[in-house]
């Protein structure tokens, strides 16, 4: 199987300062991925590093085989840990922007979702509350048909009651040719959609596994490892 996204020795650094160091990862077609650790431990900075927002200080990034660039930001959906639209706008405003930017949008499916969360899509983003402009930026980054949805904390402000839904979306909106790599501190919640973990610390890979041999080998959930590894950040 080919692999979908390799990071290959890459290092990112801020002047002296090193934030990313010799980080290796190969992502395969029909997996979701779960990006974690502590604040600081350079989640956010490796996504924008994929997304093609930061160039790597050393080392290479292919995504299907190919250089981060105009190909691959047309093959990734990404959502990044920020609001990033204009207030004055409506979700169906939004709607036909990302239509027209994308080719492989599917306003069925965003409507679809949004009228599931009963949002109204008439409504101006100034008039929704923080957690409803999320469920909007999530719906319109999963109604891409795209190959590799890259999630900066989906559902950090998400209530729990909603969760489970979008997880749900997460899990229903993507096809055996594509991969998600979500990074969130929200373990609890998302555990269970996950088939393989990263823990990044201090710029760092100190473990990349699949769920289940954790559970099989360790005898603890995600969770319990992610405490016990980071118990003193």
């Amino acid at each position: 199987m080919s692999e979908l996204l390799t990071v290959n020795a890459v290092t990112k650094a801020f002047g002296r300062k090193v934030v990313l160091e010799n980080i290796h990862l190969h992502l395969e077609p029909g997996r979701i991925y779960g990006l974690l650790g502590p604040n600081g431990s350079g989640k956010t900075t490796l996504i924008k590093l994929i997304n093609g927002l930061l160039t790597p200080t050393t080392g290479e990034i292919f995504v299907d085989g190919g250089a981060v660039g105009p190909r691959s930001k047309s093959l990734i959906s990404y959502l990044p840990d920020k609001l990033y639209f204009a207030e004055w706008m409506t979700t169906n405003n939004l709607i036909d922007y990302y239509s027209d930017f994308y080719e492989d949008f599917d306003k069925e499916r965003a409507y679809n979702m949004l009228m599931n969360l009963n949002i109204n899509p008439d409504e101006k983003l100034k008039v929704l509350s923080k957690g409803t402009k999320e469920k909007v930026q999530l719906i319109l980054v999963m109604s891409r048909r795209a190959r590799l949805y890259v999630l900066d904390e989906p559902i950090g402000g998400v209530d729990p009651a909603s969760r489970d839904y979008i997880l749900d979306t997460i899990l229903g909106n993507y096809d055996e040719n594509a991969s998600i790599l979500i990074s969130t501190h929200l373990i609890t919640d998302i555990e269970r959609i996950l088939d393989e973990v990263i823990f990044l610390q201090n710029g760092r890979t100190v473990l990349s596994a699949a769920v289940d041999d954790i559970r099989a080998n360790e005898g603890k959930s995600v969770d319990e490892l992610f405490r016990e590894v980071f118990r003193c950040y």
